[in-house]
């Protein structure tokens, strides 16, 4: 995740059938979604886990308003931003967002980037949305990082976002998580949790929308952090 030619045989070998995830996640050669019957997928069981893995959120920036015809208007655009909580192995906790100016992140005696946020999309006008970069040849001291979606302006619509999560490794599937299930009026969403245990790293999809802002996500995933107000 070889083939004996020591000897040939007289007719072609049956091929072999594409390996799929431990958790029974839908799979192709080139994707795989997450859902909620079969939420997790091993990036280390798919050849996944080294280089660097981007994490983009793309979503609907102008979704259609009421009315039809002549009529027809755009509700208010919505502005989401794209962050994670943070883990590593030393201890060292924290967030990546544009609040605050945290676009980068790494363990002690890193000096390059471990996670980085490539910028804040106030608009939602780029076509290629807001994304995270993770560097996988530090996954050994990756312990967990959660991505998640902020919904920084506009109405709490998520629905109208139409949001997706996709992780695009440096070699293997793709994954990605559609923000489905929408309930409105929460501001923040728990998307997907990277997570590396006994040198396995996988991704779980959450998809979990949490009443409050950052520090309620933080208590509802126990990261244990100290939060003040934050501005971009």
């Amino acid at each position: 995740m070889g083939i004996d030619y020591t000897k040939r045989p007289s007719t072609p070998p049956t091929p072999a059938a594409p390996a799929q995830p431990s958790s029974g996640a839908p799979v192709s050669l080139s994707k795989v979604t997450l859902t909620k019957s079969a939420p997790t997928v091993s990036l280390t069981k798919q050849g996944s886990s080294t280089g660097m893995l981007r994490v983009n959120l793309n979503w609907n920036a102008r979704p259609a308003g009421g009315g039809g015809g002549l009529f027809k208007r755009s509700a208010p655009s919505l502005d989401l931003d794209l962050g994670c909580l943070y883990e590593f192995t030393d201890g060292t906790k924290g967030v990546v967002q544009a609040l605050g100016n945290a676009f980068a992140a790494s363990p002690k005696g890193v000096s390059e980037p471990v996670i980085r946020l490539d910028g804040d999309d106030r608009s939602g006008a780029k076509s290629e949305g807001e994304n995270l970069f993770i560097n996988l040849s530090y996954a050994n001291q990756i312990k967990r990082v959660l991505v998640f979606a902020l919904i920084y302006q506009g109405a709490a619509n998520w629905a109208a976002a139409d949001g997706v999560v996709t992780l695009f490794p440096a070699t293997g599937p793709q994954v990605e998580v559609r923000l489905d299930e929408t309930r409105d009026g929460a501001r923040i969403c728990g998307i997907a949790l990277l997570e590396s245990s006994n040198g396995e790293l996988s991704v779980r999809r959450e998809v979990n929308y949490i009443d409050g802002s950052q520090s309620a996500l933080d208590r509802a995933y126990g990261w244990g952090m100290n939060w003040a107000p934050g501005r971009k």
